[in-house]
């Protein structure tokens, strides 16, 4: 049936659709958008050889990513790239730091377009990509970007400017489709003879920049929470409190950790009416907890959290005395998810 109140607003006069300004408009766009384009003619250099070499000897497949429209312009290369024999998926970075991530293996290659090179849920995803080891393609607009420094090669997708004045994306969306197209076919016609090439051809090492260890942002010293077997909950409740990171490590008398209490166990302690004036740390801790140690990986520990779904890990020696303490909030203020 018709919405109420009938029928729907007539526009308003036509005055602002002049025909000829309409066919203006629409020219200049298109002439805009073929001038960035062509000037992408004279940038298929040794990186664009190098980068089809990555994906072309690439044994797991190449996972496209980009935010917004660059995000758009990685779906249609993704598809492109399947379709032309290069295995690749799309993968929404801003997900992807929230355990999409996990479906890349270290046979894959990653291709990261930003106009910028300073998107930040690319840049976010950086050390995770250095940590598998994998090849890092950016198609970029910002050659001295983060992406750009980061990244094994850069292919540079720099336009003039937008031609709708930088109000919308277009010559730059027009740029990147235009050499991830470019990257495809390339390799799709090269793959006819030359097979062989790619399986010969070994690209370098991965990024060199060090990745954080645990050392490097776990709380230590005074600022850890520590409680002992015969600690009240009461009074370990204050220290938590006092620590702020949502938990408290037990320990014995040698500083070895022997338990774990954090915010989660302390709501299933009093769903279980337990009293808190009275119940000691060791009836209620979590015996033999998960612990790490200081000269691993920040970003192992994330994986250990994400697997056994937990918020915080003390960090030991060889002996598991208590050096450290590492929670979630830690791992995200480092950018390390």
């Amino acid at each position: 049936g018709a919405m109420a109140g009938g029928t729907r607003p007539k526009p308003k006069s036509d005055a602002g659709l002049n025909p000829d300004k309409l066919k203006q408009v629409g020219r200049d766009v298109i002439e805009a958008e073929k001038r960035a384009v062509e000037a992408l003619a004279s940038r298929i250099d040794d990186d664009f050889v190098k980068a089809c070499h990555l994906i072309g000897e690439c044994e797991g497949r190449v996972i496209v990513i980009g935010m917004g429209k660059s995000g758009h312009v990685g779906r249609k290369l993704a598809a492109t790239l399947a379709s032309t024999g290069s295995p690749a998926f799309f993968v929404h970075p801003g997900e992807a730091s929230h355990g999409d991530m996990g479906m890349i293996t270290d046979n894959d290659v990653v291709l990261a377009l930003s106009n910028s090179g300073e998107t930040e849920e690319i840049i976010t995803l950086l050390p995770l990509i250095e940590r598998l080891g994998i090849p890092l393609i950016a198609l970029t607009g910002a050659p001295g970007s983060t992406l750009a420094r980061e990244a094994d090669v850069t292919i540079d997708v720099s336009v003039e400017g937008e031609a709708a004045q930088g109000l919308a994306p277009t010559t730059s969306t027009a740029a990147g489709l235009a050499m991830g197209d470019a990257l495809a076919i390339a390799l799709f016609e090269a793959r006819g003879f030359s097979e062989k090439d790619f399986a010969e051809f070994h690209p370098g090492g991965a990024l060199g920049r060090r990745l954080l260890r645990i050392s490097d942002i776990m709380h230590r010293g005074n600022e850890m929470p520590t409680v002992t077997a015969d600690t009240l909950l009461s009074d370990a409740l204050i220290e938590m409190t006092q620590k702020g990171l949502g938990m408290t490590a037990i320990l014995d008398g040698q500083g070895k950790v022997i338990g774990i209490f954090t915010d989660g166990d302390l709501r299933r302690t009093l769903d279980a009416k337990v009293d808190v004036h009275t119940a000691r740390m060791g009836e209620v801790m979590i015996p033999e907890p998960k612990t790490i140690f200081a000269d691993h990986l920040a970003a192992e520990a994330l994986s250990m959290m994400e697997e056994h779904r937990i918020n915080a890990l003390p960090v030991v020696d060889d002996n598991d005395l208590l050096l450290g303490v590492l929670n979630m909030h830690d791992l995200l203020r480092a950018r390390v998810v």
